[in-house]
């Protein structure tokens, strides 16, 4: 399958890292977008479609993002749903030490279920 190419959206870049048996998606900017879902909900059912041909997990990687609003969020929780249904394991993994994106993702956390196909992980850095 070709590479997936890197989504630009306003003022944020999501690259994809393609490894065996992992797919990295890499946020960067703000993701500031009135209508996100418009151009995110076509790269993401695109990354589910390899996940889903390879076997692999997906994992979201914000600790470097700026700054994403609702409309970003509801595009994530939709994003969370389509890999859930499709039984791919899907794991955030944020900026512990950015308040912002704390209690973003502990919101997020909530969407964790026993099935163990969503981890919402906190990154920290050494005080």
């Amino acid at each position: 399958m070709p590479a997936l190419a890197s989504l630009v959206t306003g003022d944020s870049m999501v690259e994809v890292r393609d490894s065996p048996g992992l797919l990295r998606l890499d946020w960067t900017g703000r993701s500031n977008a009135r209508h996100p879902g418009g151009a995110l909900e076509p790269y993401f059912e695109a990354i589910l479609a390899r996940a889903r041909s390879e076997g692999c997990q997906v994992e979201g990687h914000f600790e470097h993002l700026e700054f994403f609003n609702s409309s970003t969020i509801s595009s994530a929780i939709q994003f969370i749903r389509e890999a859930r249904a499709q039984g791919t394991t899907l794991a955030f993994v944020y900026d512990g030490d950015q308040k912002w994106q704390a209690l973003t993702f502990e919101a997020l956390r909530t969407f964790e279920l026993p099935d163990g196909l969503l981890e919402t992980r906190a990154l920290t850095r050494p005080r």
